[in-house]
């Protein structure tokens, strides 16, 4: 089975297109996934000034999946805190359209380092590789039992969980060193 058997897959919206190119051509102002919104929780989305009102079809919605279409190669699960974004088109769209997956389990599925190699089987690019909706609707997807699926996405869910924190634990372990270094250059 493919991904382009159980999914619909499209590219996000070539903005430049629609970008507003000064202040009286501004119609409608939208916050924008980008890539630093894939890993982050409290990155601000970056806001896209457009000289048009958009189709709805150009912004996120819950149970979407963004795959981001140049190297590295990563997917996002849109949840509930994710929707209502602007997609651009450095991400496609994965619409599962199946009751045998998860979009969950199929946006862990695209992360893992087979489909990554699967990818670079069909890539695009010399300096910044890249891929496109057919090649991404020939990767091999087997079905499991949802269960599993759903075992797999809690322990996807703890990983990042725990990324998260670790990533937090080094920010503050750097504040605490930073201010023991000022002491002892101070001589306090």
């Amino acid at each position: 089975m493919l991904l382009g058997d159980v999914a619909d897959i499209r590219a996000g919206m070539v903005i430049t297109r629609k970008k507003a190119m000064n202040l009286s051509e501004v119609k409608a102002m939208y916050n924008m996934f980008t890539l630093k919104n894939i890993d982050s929780l409290n990155e601000p989305y970056e806001q896209f000034q457009s000289n048009d009102v958009l189709s709805p079809q150009h912004f996120t919605q819950v149970g979407d999946i963004l795959f981001r279409l140049n190297y590295p190669y990563s997917a996002v699960y849109i949840d509930e805190a994710k929707s209502g974004l602007l997609i651009p088109s450095t991400f496609a769209v994965i619409k599962v359209q199946s009751n045998y997956f998860s979009p969950e389990y199929v946006a862990w599925y695209m992360n893992t380092a087979f489909v990554k190699k699967e990818l670079e089987k069909g890539q695009a690019g010399t300096k910044i590789p890249s891929t496109n909706k057919a090649t991404l609707r020939a990767i091999p997807i087997e079905p499991i039992e949802l269960e599993k699926q759903r075992n797999i996405v809690k322990l996807y869910k703890l990983h990042l969980q725990e990324k998260q924190l670790l990533t937090s634990l080094i920010k503050e372990k750097e504040k605490l060193f930073q201010a023991q270094t000022n002491k002892v250059l101070q001589g306090i």
